[in-house]
């Protein structure tokens, strides 16, 4: 009899210290971490096959255009012939960080590189791409640092397997920037930046150095952008102001030089929107305005000199659009892209004794791409974070004569060349 009661004690004892040790336990949620740092990235090797020489970057890792025809002694052109490469220079590592709020906002901040370099000499060599902190009210947010351009728009943006994401039709680069966002209902946000060009540059003028013509500015670029985003569709529509200084001096004659001011100002408008359901998605894009050369873009400025006096300048026009649709299957998803741009030059009418230098990107001696256009059809094979990914891409040039204007003359001495990509891209992301 004892020992029945000196087991049922031990038992209520057990059974009351399991519940007292146990019941908190399942009401207490784990405390959210004041401090939290995450790694990102993904490594990545493209093999790549052209069948015309092009206007490239990186050892051919990015094609812009074709380059245009040139006749060798027996009449062949010089640029009709192929390249290839294989490369992993795109491979990324980035780094999210957040911590304690300050006055009142969520604070968190990304730092993110890759090993494209900045010039052809710096190949493999870890490049800079965002570097910014975030901090987040309810309705409102500001964002300080350098990230991507306001112009591109990071929920729509092409496809493509090639590491160009569409580059010559979408705008692409990052700035150091200062941006507040307001909410202003749970769908509609206004959003207004002010920046400065540097990756990639601004076209620079005879004798200025590397982004002269943004530093020497005290106005930054402006750029104001409303946006509608709900869980299937995102469509904007922004409007940009650039003024930029090329020079701050010139010669008046051989040897004596005077102060100039002269600006070259711009403006541009862009228009987006995506459509994305459990089985497909639809982006388009479409972007019109002067001097765009910083974006990686057709165009720049054209500069216009008298003798004695100092260099006028005008923005040469750029007009592209582009529409790209994908499956949104988790394991094959095939993709289209289309893609087209025209140099549309300035409006300018050369005056007597007026000469005319081009610092646009497209210009080769006294011939000019005057539009370009893409297509390009590729298939994604995923299989948990592993993505490979075959591609083939048309890309068309027209060029042209030069004109005072810029662009190129129509239909003198035009020329229609093209260039056929064939590549594959594999990608272990983490």
């Amino acid at each position: 009899m004892k020992k029945l009661i000196t087991l049922c004690c031990v038992a209520a004892t057990y059974c009351g210290f399991s519940q007292t040790t146990s019941a908190p336990a399942a009401s207490t949620a784990p405390a959210e971490k004041e401090w939290d740092v995450s790694w990102y990235g993904f490594i990545r090797t493209d093999y790549i096959w052209d069948s015309r020489k092009s206007a490239q970057v990186r050892e051919y890792n990015l094609n812009l255009y074709p380059l245009d025809e040139v006749l060798d002694v027996n009449g062949a052109d010089l640029n009709d012939t192929g390249a290839s490469n294989f490369l992993s220079v795109v491979s990324r590592l980035g780094t999210k960080v957040k911590g304690p709020n300050v006055w009142g906002a969520k604070i968190s901040g990304t730092l993110e590189g890759d090993f494209f370099g900045n010039t052809e000499a710096s190949v493999g060599l870890l490049r800079l791409r965002h570097a910014y902190i975030n901090m987040d009210w309810s309705k409102t947010s500001l964002t300080m640092g350098q990230t991507w351009y306001p112009t591109f728009i990071p929920e729509v943006f092409p496809g493509v397997a090639n590491f160009s994401t569409g580059i010559m039709f979408n705008p692409f680069g990052w700035a150091s920037q200062v941006r507040v966002k307001q909410n202003f209902t749970k769908e509609f946000s206004g959003a207004l930046t002010a920046y400065k060009e540097r990756e990639f540059t601004t076209a620079a003028a005879t004798g200025a150095t590397q982004n002269a013509a943004s530093i020497n500015s005290a106005i930054p670029t402006l750029h104001g952008q409303l946006q509608f985003k709900n869980k299937n569709w995102i469509a904007g529509l922004g409007a940009e102001y650039k003024s930029l200084q090329p020079l701050t001096e010139y010669n008046v004659t051989p040897t004596t030089k005077a102060v100039t001011t002269e600006t070259v100002n711009s403006t541009s408008i862009v228009g987006y929107f995506k459509y994305s359901n459990d089985k497909f998605s639809v982006k388009a894009y479409g972007i019109t305005g002067k001097n765009m050369y910083n974006l990686v873009m057709l165009g720049g400025f054209t500069g216009y000199t008298t003798a004695g006096q100092p260099m006028k300048f005008e923005g040469n026009k750029t007009t592209s659009y582009w529409i790209d649709i994908a499956s949104n299957n988790k394991k094959v998803a095939p993709g289209l892209f289309f893609g087209m741009t025209t140099n549309d030059g300035t409006s300018k009418t050369l005056a007597a004794g007026e000469t005319a230098s081009y610092f646009v990107r497209g210009v080769s001696g006294s011939r000019v791409v005057d539009q370009v256009m893409r297509v390009s059809g590729r298939v994604d094979f995923k299989q948990n974070k592993f993505r490979v990914t075959p591609e083939i891409e048309y890309t068309g040039a027209t060029w042209g004569d030069l004109n005072a204007n810029g662009n190129g003359t129509a239909n003198l001495n035009k020329k229609d060349v093209s260039n056929m990509r064939f590549m594959i891209s594999c990608v272990y992301a983490f």
